[in-house]
């Protein structure tokens, strides 16, 4: 047991050291790409068969052999488009390494305290934070979209009552919206004059930014195309239902926030009563960590920490 124990340590310590090598060669690789991109967005620069700078790069890593292996993978579309939505300049391959690269040294550090079993969920855990950072990073700008979104909706009324039309509308809005409307909007009317279409290019909007405040504006402005009628005032109205739902979003969320904190302080008061057991008695302590069952018990309760936290913010997410 020993033995095993020894190899596996080592074996850990290897991919770790593996993980390390891999990122800082893909930052060395892409810091070698964006210079010749650089070069290539020069107008005097002529890439090999008339290639320019217009064309998107799908590539999934700068390094290849990480590059191929993602392409094998599903979820990798998925996050993708969650990175886009949060608006986050980061490139998979970076992210997957950094998953991978977390949750090996949390394995690594958790092995000390815990059972395998233990160690392994927790390394799991760990990997997915910075997933989870992104989905917080896309809550938190749609948030902010959604904010803002009447107030841009009644400036926009407020255009076509005036005689202006839609495209012309949307255009002069979106260079006096704040962020992210004002990026979603100019992206949707370059689209649109490019030759997609309105319908596809605010179809493209609510792909990108799925939020139930602008599936309401685009059937408005379809509704509108196929039967007319006035479309301002129809906006006007849309804009203060967005209002009042929002202001009752709000007043839930005060009510729920008491719930978080009671959830946060009943999860930390373990961990702070046997950081300082630790500390003041540690012979007290010591007897747990030398039983047999003493690390079993330890991941359970970490385990069990983990999903009060959970039920409790379940609980407390109300959905309006």
């Amino acid at each position: 047991m020993l033995i095993l124990s020894i190899l596996a340590f080592f074996a850990a310590i290897f991919l770790l050291a593996a993980i390390t090598v891999a990122v800082a060669w893909m930052g060395f690789v892409k810091q070698t790409g964006e210079a010749e991109v650089a070069a290539q967005d020069d107008p005097d620069f002529e890439g090999p068969a008339g290639e320019s700078g217009l064309f998107r790069n799908e590539q999934l890593s700068s390094f290849s052999f990480w590059d191929n292996l993602l392409a094998r993978f599903d979820f990798i579309e998925i996050l993708k488009t969650r990175m886009a939505q949060a608006e986050l300049d980061w490139s998979v391959g970076r992210v997957t390494a950094l998953m991978l690269f977390c949750g090996t040294a949390a394995g690594l550090l958790l092995l000390r305290i815990v059972p395998v079993w233990g160690a392994l969920a927790g390394a799991i855990a760990v990997a997915f934070l910075p997933y989870g950072y992104i989905l917080r990073a896309r809550e938190k700008r749609f948030r902010a979209f959604r904010e803002s979104f009447p107030d841009v909706l009644d400036s926009m009324a407020r255009a076509l009552r005036a005689g202006y039309p839609l495209p012309a509308a949307v255009d002069m809005v979106a260079a006096e919206a704040p962020e992210p409307i004002r990026t979603e909007l100019m992206k949707a009317s370059a689209e649109a004059n490019l030759g997609m279409g309105w319908t596809r290019a605010l179809e493209n909007l609510a792909r990108r930014v799925p939020v139930l405040e602008v599936n309401v504006f685009i059937s408005a402005v379809v509704l509108h195309a196929r039967t007319g009628g006035k479309l301002g005032e129809v906006l006007g109205g849309v804009a203060e239902n967005m209002r009042e739902a929002i202001s009752l979003q709000g007043e839930v969320r005060a009510l729920a926030a008491h719930g978080k904190l009671t959830g946060a302080i009943l999860t930390a008061l373990p961990l702070i009563i046997a950081g300082m057991m630790t500390v003041f008695s540690p012979g007290y302590m010591l007897t747990l960590y030398t039983h047999p069952w003493g690390k079993t018990l330890i991941a359970a309760a970490i385990g069990c920490l983990v999903l009060a936290q959970l039920v409790i913010r379940k609980i407390v997410d109300i959905k309006i």
